[in-house]
């Protein structure tokens, strides 16, 4: 069973962090109807959505994706590159300790979700704003044993590695190449976003279904033609309020197999 743990949206998202973007007003209303759309598509691709309740104090808290990375032997619980937004991690290590053990990334490491890209046993992981050198090494000594290889990226322009580059299927990327380097994840099939839209970069692939948002309508449709091949259906979702806070589809869920 698919496991998708998502947060509501906090009535303060309006106070988020930004780095690249210029502050908008947020219609938090308007959020919350997106970001239950967005639920929605996590259980048609199958997933049961265990939803966590909104925290008023935490803004950026509905981006549950950068307090942990889950792995199936584990999942590491991260120390946020944004000091407002350390709180945010310890509701989501309770809300994953029942599926998982856990690790923690320590000071003076930090490290967002967003920065971590999984394909297969190779970890990429960007060297960012938000995420420094401490916090990988930390991540490939957890990982090691697994038999995981952790790779940094440098990240510069954008804020997570994700902004960047996604899986869309088995051997299948989504990237931006004005911002990363196809060649450094090996041999990939590659989509590139149409270079109208930079921050098309960012979708949610599970198992038969890809979550992407509709307002990259270009890019859409280059992922769409892609995705014929692999039997792989497309899901639009309206994120518009969450991507005034810097937020995308893999921002708010994490994504995981129950063991039990």
């Amino acid at each position: 069973m698919l496991i998708a743990i998502t947060r509501q949206v906090s009535p303060a998202m309006e106070h988020c962090e930004l780095t690249h973007l210029t502050r908008q007003p947020i219609d938090i209303q308007l959020a919350k109807r997106q970001h239950r759309a967005y639920e929605e598509a996590l259980e048609a691709v199958g997933c049961q959505v265990q939803r966590m309740p909104a925290a008023s104090d935490l803004p950026d808290s509905v981006f549950v994706e950068d307090a942990a990375v889950v792995f199936e032997e584990l999942a590491i619980i991260t120390r946020p590159g944004a000091v407002s937004r350390r709180p945010e991690t310890a509701s989501v290590a309770d809300a994953l300790r029942p599926y998982r053990p856990l690790s923690m990334i320590d000071a003076p490491g930090t490290m967002d979700g967003g920065d971590v890209l999984k394909i297969g046993k190779n970890v990429y992981v960007g060297l960012s704003s938000r995420s420094n050198a401490q916090a990988i090494e930390q991540m490939q000594t957890v990982l090691s044993p697994f038999g995981y290889k952790v790779h940094s990226i440098e990240v510069k322009g954008f804020l997570h590695l994700k902004s960047a580059v996604t899986q869309l299927a088995e051997n299948l990327l989504l990237i931006n190449p004005a911002w990363v380097d196809a060649h450094l994840f090996g041999n990939m099939q590659v989509v590139e976003v149409d270079a109208s839209e930079p921050y098309g970069a960012n979708a949610l692939w599970i198992g038969e279904g890809v979550i992407y948002p509709a307002s990259f309508p270009r890019t859409w449709q280059r992922i769409d033609k892609a995705l014929e091949k692999y039997h792989c259906q497309l899901f639009g979702v309206d994120v518009s309020e969450l991507q005034k806070a810097e937020g995308a589809v893999t921002c708010c869920s994490l994504i995981l197999r129950s063991l039990r």
